[in-house]
């Protein structure tokens, strides 16, 4: 991009501000920026929703694994909330991570919990799908 700076932000308001909304993103084009903005419904779901938790030691590449195995799987990384905190006893860096996936509805979810668990034993974390979400 020769230098420039490129980015994309989805933002939800209500019918009422949108067009405040609208002109004041248009009144940054004063300052040196070029905005362009399209009108867009709510984003479909493409898949199954599973719900990831995974709680485990801290250590680099936790979450790289992870998402690297979803991507094989066409799984779709909806959020992901993650946060490292003292553990309760050894005040060791405790990782958590919580991610909302869509998952492809021709995937087997044995399937991919079975692949999930191998990686977490690899990982040494413990990791739970839940498909109760909406």
């Amino acid at each position: 991009m020769a230098g420039q700076f490129a980015g994309i932000l989805r933002v939800s308001v209500p019918a009422a501000g949108h067009r405040g909304l609208s002109e004041a993103l248009q009144a940054l084009q004063g300052h040196g920026m070029r905005i362009q903005l399209a009108e867009g419904g709510e984003p479909q779901r493409s898949g199954k929703p599973i719900l990831l938790d995974l709680v485990g030691n801290d250590r680099p590449g936790i979450v790289r694994d992870i998402t690297r195995l979803l991507a094989e799987h066409d799984v779709n990384l909806e959020s992901l909330i993650t946060e490292v905190l003292p553990a309760p006893m050894s005040s060791e860096p405790l990782f958590h991570a919580e991610a909302m996936l869509a998952v492809p509805l021709e995937l087997s979810l044995e399937l991919l919990q079975e692949r999930l668990e191998t990686l977490a034993d690899d990982l040494m974390v413990e990791l739970n799908l839940r498909t109760d979400v909406q």
